[in-house]
């Protein structure tokens, strides 16, 4: 566990992303907080994930509170209230890494690319929070499928985009710590990339009725 990152707080962390994700750090021995509009649901689902958990450390609080207790926070909120969710909170910020798990998909059709505006949802994000937050997109591209399952041996990278070594490095360390290589995948503006990606595997998932295919960098050692 990195030494300046003890507590990790997931906004949306209700959601099938985020709270798989907070199942496997809390595994690997961070503490977890889970940020919902709704509190009380939020305290309810952190139960239910200790439950089978031994010596896990995960809570739940409302937005501002769990934003405020993280050393690093995870945005786990579908694209429509991504903006919104992460302004709610932006005193809460300020210093902190802040990493967008949000793809920009459009109902019905998530099948189909669709970027905002042709740029990725991360970099608006990045403009709208200001420089006192280092935004870093990761983690788009991994199905909620079998996170839960610690027994599960993942089989695909996480590709990692940010403005700042750093800040990728910090998300690096996460992605290993859930069980994934991470992969620097420069800029933040290549996270446009990245996101489109999901459109993608969501297709193939249909198309060859599998329930979360992922991307693997050849190649590296």
């Amino acid at each position: 566990m990195s030494g300046d990152i003890g507590t990790i707080a997931i906004l949306g962390g209700t959601g099938a992303e985020g709270s798989g994700l907070a199942v496997r750090w809390a595994a690997a021995g961070y503490r977890v907080v889970i940020g919902s509009r709704d509190p009380a649901k939020a305290l309810a689902v952190a139960r239910d994930l200790c439950a089978p958990l031994d010596d896990a450390d995960i809570t739940g609080a409302g937005l501002a509170d769990a934003a405020a207790a993280g050393d690093l926070i995870v945005l786990a909120v579908p694209f429509s209230a991504q903006l919104a969710t992460a302004r709610s909170v932006a005193d809460r910020l300020a210093g902190k890494i802040l990493v967008d798990v949000t793809v920009p998909l459009a109902p019905p059709k998530v099948d189909r690319v669709r970027l905002p505006n042709g740029r990725s949802a991360v970099e608006q994000l990045q403009e709208a929070l200001g420089d006192s937050v280092t935004v870093v997109a990761a983690f788009q591209n991994i199905s909620a499928h079998h996170l839960k399952d610690l027994d599960w041996q993942p089989d695909c990278d996480v590709l990692i985009c940010g403005d700042t070594k750093d800040g990728r490095e910090a998300v690096l360390r996460l992605a290993e710590a859930a069980g994934f290589r991470g992969i620097h995948a420069g800029m933040l503006q290549n996270a446009a990339a990245v996101e489109a990606m999901t459109s993608v595997l969501i297709a193939i998932n249909k198309r060859y009725k599998v329930a979360g295919s992922g991307l693997r960098i050849t190649g590296l050692e």
